[in-house]
């Protein structure tokens, strides 16, 4: 059995890192392209060798251009990747334009695709990744659910009534945090290396478009920052994307600044911060995974369940509401409902499902 991986996020290598370990076990064959949608310094060759991830077979390098033209190119040399290796399937991640791109290429070939991290929904239909994981859910054959919401949403779109398979399969990401846990002491320093060790701090991040590109939301999120950050320390590894609209708006941040930081350094943050705020979607669930709270700059969240869980708090991007949450769970300890995002052998599961629908 062969299979085509389609991965162009560091986040997106992560997951999949977990999965074509349990892929290799199975002995099936996995081939890995990688669009290049997100170029960064931080995917060298360190971050292969560390996170134990095969290199690419294929590396597209299409970035930097708009949606249009970025999902056309990879659309286009996909295809060819396809044509050439004749899969018996085409996994996909998450919710990128690689995500849809690679999906689309193999729906035209009729190759059939397994969505991994399908079902999620925040009901923005502004926000690219809305777009991109509602048309590639469609089209897939298998869809792989990393939540009971995620198939609660699926069946409120008329999936019962669709040829394709939904399955409940637990979270990746949680198999990951379970597997890398481990590695922290060996393969991180940012606690050494930025003097972390002997005060509480919170951990936070800004990188998405709608707090970044709005001066407004930019400002008051700043501005909640600032004021926490005289009463404890926050440490923020800074998106160059938003240092550079910092800089052009004019707007004061003061809070421990960091460069982007690596997995095994972003483990090692969440695992001994006080709390985290956040508007990355990954972040808010791995907070969840080492118990802790999670304010969430962004006015809805896919990980509703968290929020029913009493572990995240949406704060948008208000001022006085971002200082309320702190204030308010701040020394809040963190009881971690069992069994949220399966039991950590999500990719196992994933492999089994595959391997059987091939063998049928």
């Amino acid at each position: 059995m062969k299979i085509v991986t389609i991965l162009g996020a560091r986040p997106q290598f992560v997951k999949a890192a977990i999965v074509s370990r349990e892929l290799r076990k199975s002995g099936i064959t996995e081939v890995i392209v990688h669009t290049g949608q997100h170029f960064d310094n931080n995917m060298s060759q360190v971050f292969f060798d560390e996170m134990e991830i095969p290199q690419p077979d294929y590396n597209l390098e299409i970035s930097g251009l708009n949606h249009g033209a970025m999902t056309g190119r990879m659309l286009e040399k996909i295809e060819e990747v396809l044509l050439k290796g004749k899969p018996d399937y085409v996994l996909v991640y998450g919710d990128t334009n690689s995500t849809l791109a690679g999906a689309l290429a193999a729906s035209k070939l009729h190759i059939p695709i397994a969505h991994i991290e399908a079902g999620l929904r925040s009901f923005e239909m502004k926000m690219p990744e809305e777009v991109n994981r509602i048309l590639t859910d469609r089209i897939s054959s298998i869809l792989f659910c990393p939540t009971t919401t995620a198939i609660k949403n699926l069946e409120a779109e008329g999936y019962n009534n669709l040829t394709c398979k939904v399955i409940l399969s637990g979270d990746v990401m949680f198999d990951a945090v379970q597997y890398y846990q481990s590695k922290i002491d060996t393969h991180s320093t940012v606690l050494q290396k930025e003097k972390l060790t002997d005060n509480p701090f919170v951990l936070a991040t800004l990188h998405r478009a709608e707090n970044t590109n709005d001066p407004n939301r930019l400002k008051e999120i700043c501005n909640a920052f600032n004021e926490i950050n005289q009463e404890v320390k926050i440490v923020l590894p800074l998106h160059p994307r938003t240092k550079s609209f910092l800089a052009t708006q004019n707007i004061q941040l003061n809070a421990h600044i960091i460069d982007p930081v690596g997995y095994f350094d972003m483990l090692a943050l969440l695992k001994n911060c006080k709390m985290v705020l956040t508007d990355s979607g990954g972040l808010q669930k791995e907070a969840y995974f080492f118990s802790k709270f999670c304010i969430t700059l962004r006015d809805q969240t896919e990980w509703v369940e968290l929020v029913e869980a009493g572990a995240n708090s949406l704060a948008g991007a208000s001022k006085k509401e971002i200082i309320d949450q702190f204030r308010l769970n701040y020394n809040k300890s963190l009881q971690v409902k069992q069994g949220l995002y399966g039991d950590g052998h999500a990719a196992a599961l994933i492999v089994s499902h595959l391997a059987k629908s091939w063998h049928h």
